[in-house]
Parts: structure tokens; sequence; C-alpha cells
């Protein structure tokens, strides 16, 4: 079989964008803002300040290395990748139009229904729906649209997504010094969403009969005092030393200012505990509006030699991988987090959702790489990591990362500095093309193994 040269791979590539746009004219809006011209995906660029880059042909060695146990294997059906959308519907849908995979059929922000490609394709969120803002709910309701399309959609478990989840199940639990504490772990980052669950549903009532008094509120929120003491003991079988510490440091901050940052946002603590139950029935009960959102939830994803995870791997999770596959990691997941919330977010299944690779995180050896690429695994898609310049590919001990948060909620924008509303979405085609689009880069960038001498 002819192998295609870099330029006509690029051409490929350019020829697909035009036909997004040709086939979008009605969403001016959104390709206005994109790029529409396409370029090699430079992997030796250090966007957004990360020091962790490399040259070209040290990533061709690890690549040449992955590809000993098996040639690249890409996907029957387009993907369309979409991670981090933070509480941004606007965003979220407007990223769902840069990929053609729906189109918009009036100014209702959740009028929208698949395109041909849509139907053919998957979706995949890259978890982190939650938190930041402007809308928690909103958010949620377009995921659900999606849903309601028909679409292929895979919903995978990011850090904020979990932390709701935990704080909320951990309420109807007997107190225990391993979960007491994961409400108030949610920190100032959950009254947002809050906030919002109270004015949709509770605000202009009266509390529920069965709210207790403010005293009582607060100590079935809050962790009992002892708990400082009381947690190292049962953790040190499970966390380091170094990861204790630094769990303890962040809960007594947490502990300190939640009552304050409530109170702040108009919040007595029952007001908090009456809408953290409204929360309960809302999101764990069986016909709850947003139930869906936590059942759908899986782990991880694979695709031909494409792993999708919310942030990375460790040894654990690699041997898991290759001994038993990723089904077995979502049946781990859907198990740990009903039975064992202790073990699930201190041990290596939260870790692919929070690990950036540092010290404090659950480490990935050399062995832990040959093991995934023993499983033909070539590259890991993720989010997790907010990028100012467009997604971008890095060699994370040996092994590809692409990150494709690129910072689409408007609160994140702002802070970092970016206009308007983010639009984004890594694009994996089945004619062997990976594609990352986005608003704060000025070219659609193209992988391809060719372009680096890796086949």
């Amino acid at each position: 079989m002819k192998t295609m040269s870099q330029q006509q791979q690029l051409k490929k590539s350019q020829r697909f964008i035009e036909k997004l746009v040709t086939n979008h004219k009605a969403h001016q809006s959104v390709w206005q803002r994109l790029p529409t011209h396409t370029e090699r995906w430079n992997v030796s660029e250090a966007h957004s300040g990360h020091k962790a880059n490399q040259d070209e042909a040290s990533f061709a060695k690890a690549m040449m290395t992955a590809q000993q146990y098996s040639k690249w294997k890409w996907p029957k059906r387009p993907i369309f990748f979409i991670a981090d959308p933070h509480a941004d519907a606007e965003a979220f849908v407007n990223s769902l139009v840069a990929s053609g995979g729906i189109k918009v059929t009036n100014k209702t922000l959740l009028a929208f229904k698949l395109t041909q490609l849509g139907r053919d394709a998957t979706f995949i969120i890259g978890g982190d729906c939650l938190d930041k803002g402007p809308s928690n709910l909103a958010l949620l309701d377009a995921v659900k649209r999606l849903f309601d399309t028909g679409a292929r959609v895979k919903l995978l478990a990011g850090n904020h997504d979990m932390r709701l989840y935990m704080g909320i199940y951990a309420m109807g639990l007997p107190r225990h010094p391993t979960t007491e504490h994961l409400f108030v772990r949610m920190g100032e980052k959950v009254i947002p969403l809050l906030s919002e669950v109270h004015q949709r549903y509770l605000k202009g009532k009266k509390l529920p009969k069965s709210t207790p008094d403010e005293a009582s509120c607060k100590e079935a929120l809050f962790p009992r005092a002892d708990w400082f003491e009381q947690f190292p003991q049962y953790a040190s079988s499970l966390m380091t030393n170094a990861g204790i510490k630094r769990e303890l440091r962040k809960m007594q901050r947490k502990y300190d200012h939640f009552e304050a940052a409530c109170d702040k946002a108009g919040f007595s603590m029952r007001d908090v505990y009456a809408t953290a139950m409204k929360c309960r029935q809302l999101f764990l009960r069986p016909q709850g509006e947003y139930a869906w959102f936590f059942k759908r939830m899986q782990l991880s994803y694979r695709r031909g030699s494409f792993l999708f995870l919310h942030a990375g791997l460790d040894d654990e999770i690699s041997q898991t991988i290759q001994q038993e596959g990723v089904a077995k990691l979502n049946k781990q997941f859907r198990r740990q987090i009903k039975n064992d919330l202790f073990l699930f977010y201190y041990g290596s299944l939260a870790n692919t959702m929070r690990t950036k690779y540092r010290d404090s995180d659950l480490s990935l050896s050399e062995k832990g790489v040959e093991q995934i690429n023993r499983q033909g695994i070539h590259a890991l898609v993720q989010g997790h990591i907010n990028r100012k310049h467009g997604q971008r590919m890095v060699l994370k001990h040996g092994l590809l990362h692409v990150e494709s948060d690129v910072t689409l909620d408007r609160h994140s924008r702002h802070k970092e500095g970016l206009k308007g509303v983010g639009i984004g979405v890594t694009i994996i085609h089945p004619q062997q093309q990976l594609i990352g689009l986005s608003v704060d880069y000025e070219f659609a960038k193209v992988f391809h193994p060719h372009f680096y001498n890796m086949q």
C-alpha cells in the first residue's frame, strides 16, 4: 500500500475542514473564530509554559519503541473528543458544532440535532462537566440533549464531577474517618452548583420539616474534630506519608473556610444541608432528574491505538489494562464508587482523573508504559490540564499524551486572559488523521505518524 506524503495528508485534512465549513454556513458565529487552514502538529512546542517538551528526534524514537509491538490502529468511526466544559453550555454546544457532528436548528441553546457525520461518529466527553461556570445545570442539560439525539456518547469521569458524587453520596453513609470529610472536601467550588440547585428547586419555599437545626446540620456536613488525628491511621495502608500530609493540609484549609464561604453566598448551614439533600435526590435516586449523569459515566474508553482518560496512568492501571483490558477498569470504577469511596478516591482509579505526574501522584514507570505499548496503545487522549494555545502533544514517561483541555469555560478564560467563549474539539478520523481545532490557535494542528518517520 502506497504511503501518503506529508503534503498529501495535510491537504486531506484541509479538505475535511473545508467541508465542515461548507456544510455549516449557518454557523458562521462559530466558524469565523476557528482556524480553516492546517499545519503539521509541532510536537516540540512547549505551550502554556509547560517545561516537559521534547525534540522531534526523541519523540520519533519513543513512538518507534511503541510500534515494535503493533502498528497504529485507527478507529472505524470518527471520534470527537471534548474535554473539561466546566459548566459552560455555550462553549460545549459550540464545540459540538465545530466537530461537524451537530447543527443548531434555532437560537435556543438546546435546539440542535445530529448531522450525518454526527450519526456516524462517537462523541467522547472527557470529564469535568461541573464547576467554574457560568451554569452547571445548563451544561448538564446540554449533555443530556446530546444523549437524547441518539448520538453515541461516552461520558468520562473527571475529578470535579466525582467530587460532587462523593460529597453527596457520603452523606448517606455511617460516619467514618475515611468518608465523613468528603462533603466539606468539595470546598468552595461546589457553592455555585448548590446555589443553582437552590435557585431552581428550593428558593421561595420553606425548608423541608426534616431539616435539622443549624448546629445539627453543621455536624452532619463537617467531619468530627478528631478527624485530623483519625484519618492518618486509616490512610497509612493506602497513601504515602507525603500524600497524607498533603491531604491534611488541603482539608484544614477547607474545614476552616467552608462555612464562611457559604455564609458569603447567603447560605446558612440549614440551607446547605437542605440543598445537598436535594442534590442527592436529583443525582443519586434512580428517578432523579440528573441520575443519568453518574449512571452513564465511565472511567475510560479505548478505540484502536487510542486510550481516553481524564488525566493519566500509573503502573497499577497499566497492569490492569495489560492483564484484563479497559473494560475491567470500568467495572472496578462502578464497584468502588458504590462500595468503597475511600479506596476509590485515594487509590489508582481516581489517580487516572487527577494525576499530573507529580511526586505526590502515583507513579508511571518505564515498565508501566511498556505494558500499555504491549496492548497496542500508542496515545493517551486526556483533559485535565488546560492549555491556552490549543491542544498539545507531549511525551510523559515515554508515552504520548494528547492534552485536549483547551480552556472552554469563560471563567477560566477570563482568568487566563483569553477572549470570548471557548470552542475546541480533538478529532480522530478513520482516514488516519488526528486534528486539533481551537479558537486559540491560528491553524488546525494535524498529526499523522508518517510526519515523524515512524513507519
